[in-house]
């Protein structure tokens, strides 16, 4: 069985047995591929001397801790996979140890800078629909505490009847219920007048109705990931915010550190951000200590002697 053969058989069982989604399963490609081509033809062959060499050429590169940790973490699911078939009789990357990737604390925006966010994308009262759109995006960004991908891949069908919570399908394909502000509901239901109405009449002129509620001429048919990067860019500068502070993730950061500073429980926070381990919801609360850490030291009266 050729080495293609044998990573597309590693990719499917990822995607059958754990669910895994679509970009993770393109970063594990990524990553093999990678090691194959560094490696030779017969990569799938290797010992552990080869995935150490490769391992060290990474390092030499000056490519980051956390991206070596990555790889090597496709390169053990890898070869664990090719022994649970039989395909060989050991697993060289087993004993190996990677670099542990340096977590650092999220980077989150203040609630006077997402205030600031929001008026730069507030409608006027004859908005256009981009500009319905652009509040609506950002309002659900902020409110949900969505990833990128789980609001560009919203069905239409979940914003139907001025929900309180909407259905999100987040990471490993599990869903969780989010709830919506009042301000969130409002955008998204005028958004939701124009985006039909926009509908009707592609449906009038012969084509079929878009499924998503952020529908978009390109080839997947919806926003994607990378215009509402722009987006959110674009709008950090109407903001007087600058454009390397602002991402959907940021919001997402945002999103959670602001709860938890206003009093929310960290259970709370870990079901609506849908983590599966309360320690990755947890960071949150070493953002606050820092900030905490940093008013004694800046702001106490005995501080600044």
């Amino acid at each position: 069985m050729s080495g293609a053969a044998r990573i597309d058989g590693f990719l499917d069982a990822m995607a059958a047995e754990r669910g895994a989604a679509a970009n993770t399963l393109a970063a594990y490609r990524r990553d093999l591929e990678d090691f194959a081509a560094h490696v030779g033809r017969d990569f799938h062959d290797a010992d552990r001397a080869d995935i150490e060499g490769y391992l060290a050429a990474l390092e030499a590169a000056g490519l980051s801790r956390a991206t070596r940790a990555r790889r090597l973490s496709s390169i053990r699911g890898f070869f664990a996979f090719q022994m649970s078939e039989g395909w060989r009789g050991d697993d060289p990357a087993q004993r190996l140890t990677g670099p542990a990737p340096k977590r650092g604390l999220p980077k989150a925006l203040t609630e006077e800078e997402v205030s600031r966010l929001l008026a730069a994308a507030e409608p006027g009262p004859e908005a256009k629909p981009t500009a319905l759109r652009r509040f609506c995006l950002v309002q659900l960004l902020y409110a949900g505490g969505l990833r990128a991908s789980e609001l560009v891949d919203l069905p239409v069908s979940a914003a139907r009847g001025d929900p309180r919570m909407i259905l999100v399908r987040g990471k490993g394909d599990k869903e969780r219920m989010v709830p919506l502000s009042p301000p969130a509901r409002a955008a998204l239901a005028a958004w939701l007048a124009a985006r039909d109405a926009g509908d009707a009449a592609k449906v009038k002129a012969g084509a079929k109705p878009s499924p998503w509620l952020f529908p978009s001429r390109g080839a997947g048919g919806r926003l994607t990931r990378a215009r509402l990067w722009q987006i959110l860019k674009e709008l950090s500068v109407q903001a007087g915010i600058s454009p390397a502070k602002v991402s959907p993730h940021v919001l997402r950061h945002a999103f959670a550190t602001h709860l938890l500073a206003n009093g929310a429980d960290l259970r709370a926070i870990q079901a609506m951000l849908g983590h599966a381990d309360l320690s990755t919801t947890e960071i949150y609360a070493h953002v606050l200590d820092a900030r905490l850490k940093d008013l004694v030291l800046t702001a106490h009266p005995l501080a600044k002697g």
